[in-house]
């Protein structure tokens, strides 16, 4: 199966310059293709993993990817997708967080293999060196105000109001690939759908310098959205992000395996390297087995692998099945902390605390008559024990791995104390 063929089973093509094109392009050998990534905040999210994985599908189908850290576009701000003008950071700034994409991506890219090994740019190389003159003379006198009204980016602001700095960063856009295409020889762009009207801009660019027959092409991704119309790759506590400091591989795994049935055939085309003659497998097993939840399990398995490794991965099925089995002694303290790192927590000062007041302190119960009700309703576990004796002191309960009491009040309410 040739890429484009893959790729349009998977569900990962939105638009395109010319498809018929391109794969007539590709059928004559590898190509040179690129993805921007904004330093927009320090780190990559899951909605980033789709072009950065396609970046990997083309490595792995023998063409050369190229990795852009927009450390020069992220000093300006993209309206793609936003109603409102970005904050501006400092360069400081943006340079920090430049450093740390760069080290993310460089997780699924191959840059050492012989034939088509993946390049890693920064196009503030080129776009800090650029003069007000050059930019407007030589570059912003080859696009129209009339053409870039026009695209879905700018006219969807025009009612609240777009910076004229937000307004350029299409043509900067534009230029990049344009260097990319002189540098590398660049001849393919991908990105979101959102990105679609910056990417046109760019084949124009590179054919109003170069002639209509520069073979450039263009093509856009899906913009990853749920079944039930929520957003993608946000819970109640934030973004999922590719950072493990940011969201640990627990949480990372959890996500996905809370995948809901109407979507996990679709994310396991997008976001894993699973075959689809296997995917139509775990397709059969959530129509007639949805309880077994196969599919949410295979999908979170691969996807903690691919950005968190297979150590980690195994750590997070560890908690899990820990979790779900009430067997919270099999875990360490080191796992106890990543499993329960998003439920409310408190340092105990002290074996003689009592359970009524550390219940009260780490917010299990609003007052200590509050507490007594719970202990003496049975509604309490204390380290997967039910506890019932008011009298009970926090230093009687043995802490896990010597350090953790993880309380439960119900089935579902978690809270943990650190003695």
């Amino acid at each position: 199966m040739d890429i484009i063929q893959d790729l349009e089973k998977r569900g990962l093509i939105y638009q395109h310059t010319d498809l018929d094109a391109l794969r007539e392009r590709l059928s004559r050998g590898p190509i040179t293709l690129y993805c921007g990534f904004d330093p927009t905040a320090d780190s990559l999210h899951i909605g980033s993993l789709v072009p950065i994985l396609t970046l990997r599908r083309f490595q792995l189908a023998g063409h050369q990817p190229i990795a852009l850290v927009g450390g020069g576009t992220g000093l300006i701000g993209d309206p793609s997708g936003r109603s409102t003008e970005r904050t501006l950071n400092s360069r400081e700034v943006v340079e920090e967080w430049s450093q740390k994409l760069r080290k993310q991506l460089e997780r699924f890219l191959d840059f050492d293999t012989k034939e088509n090994s993946a390049l890693l740019v920064n196009n503030y190389d080129w776009l800090s060196a650029l003069s007000a003159i050059e930019f407007l003379r030589d570059i912003g006198k080859s696009f129209s105000v009339n053409s870039m009204l026009a695209k879905e980016s700018v006219s969807s602001r025009l009612e609240k109001g777009i910076s004229f700095t937000e307004f350029s960063y299409m043509i900067l856009q534009a230029y990049d690939f344009m260097k990319l295409h002189e540098l590398y020889k660049c001849e393919l762009q991908i990105g979101g759908s959102d990105q679609w009207g910056n990417i046109t801009a760019g084949t124009d660019l590179i054919r109003r310098n170069y002639g209509e027959k520069a073979e450039v092409h263009g093509l856009t991704l899906p913009l990853v959205t749920k079944s039930d119309g929520s957003k993608f790759g946000k819970t109640e506590s934030g973004a999922i992000w590719l950072d493990a400091d940011k969201t640990s591989p627990y949480q990372f795994y959890q996500f996905w395996i809370n995948t809901d049935d109407a979507d996990v055939i679709r994310f396991m085309k997008y976001f894993t390297f699973l075959s689809l003659e296997e995917i139509d497998e775990y397709a059969a097993l959530v129509e007639t087995e949805p309880e077994k939840r196969e599919a949410q399990r295979r999908l979170a398995e691969e996807v903690t692998t691919l950005v968190h490794g297979k150590e980690a991965c195994e750590r997070a099925v560890r908690i899990s099945q820990a979790l779900f089995r009430g067997d919270l002694k099999s875990l360490s303290a080191d796992e106890i902390a990543e499993g329960f790192q998003d439920v409310p927590s408190a340092k105990i000062e002290g074996p003689e605390v009592p359970l009524v007041d550390a219940l009260v302190q780490v917010g299990a119960a609003k007052s200590k008559r509050e507490a007594r009700e719970f202990i003496t309703n049975g509604a309490i576990t204390v380290n997967d024990e039910k506890v019932t004796c008011l009298d009970t002191k926090a230093g009687e309960i043995p802490a896990l791995d010597g350090k953790y009491l993880v309380i439960r009040r119900g089935k579902k309410k978690y809270y943990l104390c650190e003695v």
